[in-house]
């Protein structure tokens, strides 16, 4: 019987233990810095089309406009979170070091991108999916492409 407790505590921790959306913690050293940049990029995208689509939908009352509606928040939602996941697991973690000459100048710029992630989270307006555009292309001249 407590064989069988451990192994369904095990199972269930396996299961519903959620996967991390950025890279590795080893670390593996294995980066592509300038890819994850595009890839946040395309996040970004579509938030920018998730805000058009809320508000589009949001003065009209059928059920196919309102479950279209719940999708739409759901996937800015999602977005902005992976954007969010990106810097604080990946970029904040392994890539910026304060050894670096312009540590600082990094820190700040990746962390004008969570801010921004979470201004989209809590709007719908397209000036603030800008802001985060811009704040990641910032990152570009740090992650070029080799």
């Amino acid at each position: 019987m407590n064989i069988v407790i451990r192994f369904l505590l095990l199972f269930s921790v396996v299961i519903y233990t959620p996967m991390l959306h950025a890279h590795c913690q080893v670390p593996c050293g294995i980066y592509d810095d300038h890819s994850r940049v595009h890839t946040m990029l395309e996040d970004a995208q579509t938030i920018q089309k998730a805000c058009e689509m809320i508000n589009e939908l949001a003065s009209l009352e059928d059920a196919h406009s309102r479950q279209q509606l719940a999708r739409w928040v759901s996937t800015k939602e999602d977005h902005a979170t992976k954007i969010i996941t990106m810097i604080s697991e990946y970029y904040l973690t392994q890539r910026i070091k304060p050894a670096q000459n312009d540590y600082l100048e990094r820190l700040n710029l990746h962390h004008a991108v969570i801010l921004a992630a979470v201004g989209v989270k809590q709007n719908t307006t397209k000036q603030n999916a800008d802001i985060l555009t811009n704040s990641i292309r910032a990152l570009m001249r740090f992650y070029p492409h080799v």
